[in-house]
């Protein structure tokens, strides 16, 4: 079984290889700063920068897009990556309003084959039941590959009901890449993001090896930070420690 490294990005952006592809979690690289394009829309606070510059990050053969309607999740640098063409799956919404890139749209348990890796797309729903037609679409995803260990990344999921569809269709996943942070922002009643102890909870019925944390810090409307996720995983010997901009191997 080969290696998966993993570094650390900030918010919810990660680089990880694995079956020797360079894959990338919803790119996020702009200065902090505040975000009011809108007026209809919650203004995001941007509070650190990325941990690696978007221009440091080396060759990246993929993107693996949660989805596309919020700044913490894509912002004006991470728009750029895009822009350059980049292989990038995500939501059919994302697919039909973005331009400038490859962006394939996927439907849940579609898949998409990538240098011999079968990626599915897996449900999720970025708050609680009822909350789409507000925050819109996302999905997350499923890595398998021959001699390698199936990874899960989340996406902006909240829901626990999907995480254990998931791992009824995948009962051999290793590798959980989980969004916590427990995100909470006005005029929606109820988390957007797995909580802490919801995240413990996801590895629990997943049955991972190892979980990979991120979209815990760098956003005001983050209510749980890495420490309160790191409490949740206390003494499971689950969670690894991923120091930001540091390269991990699992």
């Amino acid at each position: 079984m080969s290696t998966l490294t993993f570094t650390y990005i900030g918010g919810p952006t990660a680089i990880f290889e694995y079956a020797g592809t360079r894959f990338i979690t919803d790119p996020t690289f702009d200065a902090p700063r505040q975000y009011a394009d809108d007026p209809d829309e919650t203004v995001l606070v941007k509070t650190a920068a990325p941990g690696i510059a978007r221009e440091d990050i080396g060759h990246i053969d993929a993107v693996l897009l949660s989805h596309h309607g919020h700044k913490d999740n894509l912002d004006y640098e991470g728009l750029e990556l895009l822009a350059t063409g980049i292989t990038t799956l995500s939501t059919r919404d994302a697919a039909a309003d973005l331009f400038g890139g490859a962006v394939i749209g996927l439907d849940s348990w579609e898949t998409h084959e990538l240098n011999g890796i079968t990626i599915t797309a897996v449900p999720a729903l970025h708050g609680p039941p009822g909350s789409e037609p507000l925050v819109g679409r996302v999905t997350g995803f499923v890595l398998e590959a021959p001699n390698e260990p199936t990874v899960y990344v989340s996406g902006d999921n909240a829901s626990l009901p999907l995480v254990h569809q998931i791992a009824e269709r995948f009962p051999d996943i290793e590798i959980a890449i989980l969004f916590a942070g427990a995100v909470v922002v006005p005029g929606i009643k109820g988390y957007l993001t797995l909580t802490s102890e919801q995240a413990a909870a996801a590895a629990a019925i997943l049955g991972v090896s190892h979980v990979l944390g991120v979209h815990t810090e760098d956003w005001e409307h983050f209510s749980h930070s890495r420490a309160e996720l790191e409490a949740a995983f206390a003494d499971s010997g689950l969670l690894v420690s991923t120091p930001r901009g540091a390269t991990v191997a699992l």
